[in-house]
């Protein structure tokens, strides 16, 4: 019974142990595989980069003529620069199911892509396309969306644009920044729009002409410049030259800062006749331009963010005749550090609706640049049969910096001036009236032709008048201002 019992006592000893290998290999097999697991996790985390994606172009650019219903396509790469591989966390079309582009994402459709993984030192392909039915010209004339990329918590965003209507178009290629006129002489055709998108530059010993009726559309941001070129701009009265934003919706006809605005830098003799500047950020800018070489006649510069007119780093104006320079968010017209300027029958008229920290007329004789003051000559310069008016209690400001030999010879004449404090230099002749009702037909509606029994009607100066008004009603005894009774 004894050695049985032993027996029994082994028996059960080795099952037991045999229990405890199982058990321990079992254990151990799981123990592995948790391992592994863990160090597989651990590793595809690693393998994933927390860098940023790259793309082949910033803008895609549909520029073909929508006249009927039209489609086209243009594709892109999506790179991942990186050594790591990248998930792409979302790819999205902003304007949804109602825009008129629509997007592929390495063969597949869709306005919404998740959880893409692009290996490191890899591509993709991203296709774009864009139908457009062109009813009647109530498209805008860009039209915009653009695709974001969300990637390690950072937003990366493609911009798309498409001509909306039937025009011609002026914009940079792909990787440039402007672009310049094509011919030394060059002629904007008048059949249809054009479309400014970017940077569009009239280089030296380039020369444009843009003629009547012409209607010029720019794209935000843009501006047209002319750097040492020249530049006629050919209105008539009736069939004016127009500028203005690309958006043709009627909720954006008072917006301002639309697009940037027409700067001359150093120009050649250039002129701008019957022009319409509306809903830019800086309207028309003269900078550099000696005295006697640009003359501005019959033209409206309106509702732009800064000011109408800025004449600054020794920019001159031959001729200022018959212009209305109206609201803006800071003056209707600033001339600082201007060598000369000669203007005769303009309004200076702004009835800005919200805050502005200008008057609607400053002139100063100096600028601030980098810490330094720079001062210039003004020298035989004249305001002549002007209006200067506002919803301000000062629309006139005349700042200037006295300094030994330096000349500021400027005579302001028969000109009507909103003040507070009324200026008594010599300089203003005693036909100059202070604080006085013009009378304007409408200032709410940008009506300021006179009425009848305004104090301006035949109180110009004769002597320094011109022939007829912008409307071309001719000039016998003046008004003041820009419009004849």
């Amino acid at each position: 019974m004894i050695i049985f019992g032993h027996k029994i006592k082994k028996v059960k000893l080795r099952n037991y142990i045999c229990k405890i290998v199982i058990y321990m290999r079992f254990t151990f097999i799981f123990s592995l595989i948790l391992l592994f697991t863990a160090l597989f996790a651990c590793k595809k985390d690693k393998n994933f980069t927390k860098d940023h994606l790259d793309f082949s172009a910033d803008t895609l650019l549909f520029d073909t003529v929508f006249t009927t219903v039209g489609s086209t396509t243009k594709r892109f790469k999506i790179y991942n620069k990186n050594f790591g591989n990248i998930k792409i966390e979302e790819v999205q079309l902003m304007g949804g199911e109602d825009s008129p582009f629509r997007i592929n994402i390495d063969g597949v459709s869709g306005v919404k892509h998740s959880n893409l993984e692009l290996a490191g030192n890899d591509s993709l392909f991203g296709f774009v396309e864009v139908t457009l039915d062109v009813n009647g010209g109530t498209y805008p004339m860009v039209i915009s969306d653009s695709i974001r990329f969300l990637t390690n918590g950072l937003n990366q965003y493609l911009k798309l644009a498409v001509w909306g209507q039937d025009a011609y178009f002026h914009a940079p290629e792909p990787g440039e920044n402007l672009v310049l006129v094509s011919d030394e002489i060059e002629l904007w055709n008048n059949d249809k729009p054009h479309v400014l998108y970017g940077l569009v530059a009239v280089d030296s010993a380039q020369h444009l002409t843009i003629p009547q009726g012409t209607d010029i559309y720019c794209h935000k941001d843009s501006r047209l410049i002319i750097y040492k070129g020249s530049i006629d701009i050919q209105g008539e009265l009736g069939n004016e030259v127009t500028f203005q934003g690309d958006r043709l919706e009627s909720f954006y006809d008072d917006v301002t800062g639309q697009w940037f605005g027409i700067q001359l830098i150093g120009a050649r003799e250039s002129s701008i006749n019957y022009a319409i500047i509306k809903n830019g950020a800086i309207g028309l800018g003269i900078y550099e331009v000696p005295s006697g070489n640009i003359r501005l006649t019959n033209t409206i510069i309106d509702n732009s963010n800064f000011f109408n007119l800025h004449l600054s780093d020794g920019g001159a104006l031959y001729q200022v005749e018959n212009c209305l320079f109206g609201d803006a968010g800071t003056s209707s017209a600033f001339l600082e550090q201007s060598t000369y300027f000669n203007m005769r029958h303009c309004n200076f008229v702004n009835y800005w609706s919200g805050s502005r920290n200008g008057p609607a007329l400053a002139i100063r004789n100096w600028k601030q640049v980098d810490g330094d003051i720079q001062l210039v000559n003004v020298v035989d310069s004249r305001i002549d049969n002007c209006i200067i008016e506002g919803n301000g209690a000062t629309e006139f400001v005349l700042d200037t910096l006295p300094f030994d030999g330096l000349t500021f010879d400027v005579t302001i004449n028969s000109s009507a001036i909103k003040r507070e404090e009324i200026y008594t230099y010599d300089n203003y002749t005693a036909s100059v009236r202070w604080n006085i009702d013009p009378m304007f037909v409408d200032y709410f509606t940008r009506d300021f032709h006179l009425q009848p029994a305004s104090p301006l009607v035949n109180a110009g100066d004769p002597l320094n008048t011109n022939g007829a008004d912008i409307e071309g009603v001719g000039r016998g005894v003046p008004d003041i201002g820009l419009y004849e009774q």
